[in-house]
This record gives structure tokens, sequence and C-alpha cells, in this order.
């Protein structure tokens, strides 16, 4: 290659470079990794014959490394057989693209009206619909599907 192409092609390059999308340039995964930063709230459809429901709320914070974030979580379940319990929980999320895997430990249990019971943590596998969404399932003792909604701060 003559030394005189070498330059035009260089800005050819740069000129590229710039026309790219955000998108294409935001890591290996691909996606705006903070666009799932933030409080969420979910909920479960019915399970374990449509006597038990969960609810909560979930918070995903910045980590250090590309694809990952720290969370925390608090899952109330009802059942009609043994009514309600409250779980704190401590978790790690991984993203890929729009998958979102989250492991959870047990950190408290807030509120369990059956004592000998064993909760086991709560996961879930969520796919990003949108900025406010996520749909997926929890995979826990049982699994049902699941969604999380963006946590709207309200004025008090």
């Amino acid at each position: 290659m003559s030394n005189y192409l070498k330059p035009v092609f260089g800005l050819m390059f740069l000129a590229l470079a710039v026309s790219l999308p955000a998108s294409a340039v935001k890591g290996k995964t691909g996606a705006d990794q903070s666009d799932v930063l933030g409080n969420w709230s979910f909920q479960t459809r019915p399970y374990r014959e449509g006597q038990c429901v969960m609810t909560g709320t979930m918070n995903l914070s910045p980590h250090p490394d590309e694809g990952r974030y720290t969370c925390e979580l608090t899952a109330v379940e009802m059942c009609s057989m043994w009514g309600r319990s409250v779980v704190r929980q401590s978790c790690e999320a991984t993203r890929f693209g729009n998958q979102v895997s989250i492991r959870s430990t047990i950190e408290e249990m807030l509120e369990s009206k059956m004592p000998e019971m064993v909760y086991v943590p709560d996961n879930f596998t969520l796919t990003i619909q949108s900025p406010e969404r996520m749909f997926g399932a929890l995979v826990s003792a049982v699994t049902a599907p699941a969604e999380f909604r963006r946590a709207n701060d309200g004025i008090s």
C-alpha cells in the first residue's frame, strides 16, 4: 500500500467508527448496562395449584464487572394454605444481551406463619422487554411466570 493511501484508509476507518450506533460500542453484551439499574417491583402468576402468589421489590446496583449487578430483593409470598412469608435476600444478577439471571441468598426471614418451613432462595430468569418491564420466571422451590416492572418513585 502506498504511503499516500494509508491516511485515506485511516480517515475512512475513523468515519465508519463515528457513524456506528452507540449500541455497537457499549461493550461485549451489546447493551447499555445502566438501563436495568434501579428499583423494580415484581409479581408472579399463581402457583401451587393457584394457592400461592409472590410479590416483591428488587434494587439492582452497579458491579465492577461488566454485565453483572449486585442486588437486594424482598419477596412476599402469600399462600392460602400457610399464610404469608416475607424474606429479605441479597442477590447477584448477570446480564447477557437482553437476558438477566438473578441468583439470591436468604439474608433474613422477616415474617413466617410456619417457622418450621424451609424457604428456598428466589432465583429468576428474565428477558428485558423494555426499560420499564422484564418478563420471565421464578425458578426456586417452584417455577412460575414472573413480571418485573420499574418502580415509580412517588411524591410524599
